[in-house]
């Protein structure tokens, strides 16, 4: 499927100013646009003048993308100097449910690049538990959503992504509160066992037989946890590798770099405690062939860090970030 995409001069694009108050979802709807249609045109439109990668900054003023007929109008910096016509493709992915399902090409840096993507828990366990807002939450709805926001970065950057641990009418979601369901299953439609060996044996197995399948190209893995610790411990995103995979250690320092990166510009008064270190007595960190990282999100039943889970937008600014790392990690091979 393609999409024309017609490109205009700066200055005769929309511009609005942020209120207290908007996110992007909410500023796009008040002028009349449908938020999923072109909310990736807006970040790529107003990709310097966001915190943490997703967030408006009150009163500061955003470019509005255009529509011309059914067609969505993606303007990036270079095209808003050269006033260039050009049609980028557009493809659907179900999985990410029916108002994310378009993934639009930004560029081909990961061209020839595999990425297994490895959600915690799912099918009949829930994983980490807490409660916000009176309700519970669940470890394995917020790691897939992060999962899905990543995998759609990684695609639209030319990236074959392997989505193992899948549901298959949740799809990415912008709600606080995620309904917990028992409903995913392992790659290829296979029923997840309650048992924890089999379920992490089960998943070392699809990712293997897929990393042997693919011989010969590049290929890494990203498993998504959220941690579970005493209310009173705020923690930081933390990465794992193996001991002995230099490409997994590096995978791993990368996508930290990136996130220390984000904090001091976009937290210049918070240090960054996250850290990438050797866990090799992780079941998947041991037993998996790709070089690899093990991301634990935060601890879900920490009121600091559930804003950092439960917002939809943070949940993006995460996948993001983790998206950047390993960019940065592939282009310094």
């Amino acid at each position: 499927m393609f999409l024309s995409v017609f490109c205009f001069g700066q200055d005769s694009l929309k511009t609005i100013v942020a209120e207290p108050g908007d996110g992007i979802l909410s500023l796009l709807r008040k002028q009349g646009v449908d938020p999923y249609e072109v909310f990736d045109e807006f970040v790529l439109l107003n990709n310097d003048n966001l915190r943490d990668s997703v967030h408006l900054i009150e009163g500061r003023t955003y470019i509005m993308p255009a529509v011309k007929l059914d067609t969505v109008a993606i303007v990036d910096s270079l095209q808003i100097q050269s006033k260039e016509i050009k049609e980028l493709e557009s493809v659907s992915y179900d999985i990410f449910g029916e108002k994310h399902k378009n993934v639009i090409e930004k560029s081909e840096r990961l061209k020839g690049t595999i990425y297994y993507l490895v959600s915690g828990h799912g099918g009949p366990d829930p994983g980490a538990m807490g409660i916000y807002a009176g309700k519970a939450i669940a470890e394995d709805e917020y790691a897939y959503d992060i999962t899905l926001r990543l995998a759609k970065e990684l695609l639209s950057h030319g990236a074959k992504v392997y989505i193992i641990i899948q549901d298959p009418n949740d799809g990415i979601r912008d709600d606080f509160i995620l309904e917990i369901d028992h409903d995913e299953v392992a790659y290829l439609d296979k029923t997840i066992p309650l048992n924890q060996v089999a379920r992490l044996k089960q998943r070392v197995e699809i990712v293997n037989d897929l990393y042997k399948s693919n011989k010969g190209n590049y290929q890494r893995l990203i498993v998504t946890h959220v941690d579970s610790r005493s209310e009173g411990q705020n923690i930081d995103v933390f990465f794992y590798h193996h001991e002995h995979s230099k490409n997994g250690k590096r995978l791993a320092q990368s996508i930290h770099k990136t996130f220390e990166a984000k904090y001091k510009k976009y937290q210049p008064n918070r240090s960054y405690s996250g850290t990438f270190e050797d866990r090799t007595s992780l079941y998947l960190v041991k037993k998996t062939h790709p070089a690899m990282t093990f991301i634990e999100i935060g601890n879900i039943r920490n009121a600091k860090d559930q804003v950092r889970i439960v917002d939809p937008d943070n949940r993006q600014a995460l996948a993001k970030w983790i998206s950047e790392g390993v960019l940065l990690d592939y282009e310094g091979e």
